[in-house]
């Protein structure tokens, strides 16, 4: 197999320790801007593995994402903001990191050269053919996420991945591959930075677009996220009074009373209607 790492190749810049403030955020924000485009050109991929996620938990199944480093907080960072985004249950999507959640924090070492342990994680979760599970790795070639991918395609669990390199080892495993090209880094070999940036904005994507498929988003507000601060009850009463007219104390009874944006609106119309 040909295969060469592009996240690993090296820098375009020299000598950054010479560089000024001004220089290093200036060449930093270029590189970033490159980001977009490389996504733009994955969508297609993107899309595919997305109509499969929407089909699999309409179904009743749950997502999850794998990775070690940067990639597994990511896909952490993702899944935990899903229920007070979008109301869902806590273990619809699931983020699991190589070393567990002390790596969310601090590196585990060699945590993600072991090949076996994802798959041993998943089942902790009671993974099961109902499930997608979506590994996330730059460079395309850790162990504990292809090895997880590889034990999921034996037991006909959905597989999809986003990686950073074209044609690694991961993307041939997934069934439903994501490959965002950005290129070298900024600082060499530093994937935390475009490749981390990538997968940030794939991962927005991805979650977003399923729970708009699955109808947690009406128009363009999220009608069921959940109330917990001030910041968010006030913006829950601001969309109702958006919906149907009232004043800001109708609307902050309503939403106190149903529990969600979604709840007061449609109870709101239903009584009404009578």
């Amino acid at each position: 197999m040909t295969f060469t790492k592009i996240t690993e190749q090296a820098s375009k810049y020299e000598h950054l320790e010479k560089m000024s403030v001004y220089e290093l955020l200036t060449n930093i924000n270029q590189e970033d801007k490159t980001v977009p485009n490389a996504v733009e050109k994955a969508i297609p991929q993107i899309e595919a593995l997305v109509e499969q996620i929407v089909v699999k938990l309409k179904l009743g199944g749950r997502l999850f994402y794998i990775g070690a480093g940067t990639s597994g907080r990511l896909g952490v960072v993702d899944a935990s903001e899903c229920p007070p985004t979008f109301g869902v249950p806590f273990d619809l999507v699931n983020g699991i990191i190589a070393g567990g959640d002390t790596a969310i924090r601090r590196a585990v070492e060699n945590a993600e050269d072991n090949a076996t342990q994802a798959w041993i994680d998943l089942k902790n979760n009671n993974i099961s053919a109902n499930d997608v599970v979506i590994g996330i790795a730059a460079s395309g070639t850790t162990p504990y996420v292809i090895g997880g991918l590889e034990t999921c395609n034996q037991n006909n669990i959905l597989t999809g991945c986003i990686t950073n390199n074209a044609g690694s080892p991961l993307a041939l495993t997934a069934l439903y591959p994501i490959e965002v090209v950005v290129g070298p880094e900024f600082v060499t070999g530093s994937s935390r930075m475009k490749a981390g940036t990538a997968q940030k904005l794939v991962l927005n994507m991805i979650s977003t677009a399923a729970m708009i498929q699955l109808g947690k988003v009406k128009g363009n507000k999220m009608v069921d996220m959940q109330l917990s601060n001030i910041k968010l009850v006030d913006r829950g009463v601001k969309m109702i009074m958006g919906e149907i007219s009232i004043s800001y104390e109708e609307a902050s009874q309503l939403l106190k009373k149903y529990g969600s944006v979604r709840n007061a609106v449609d109870n709101y119309n239903l009584q009404k209607e009578f």
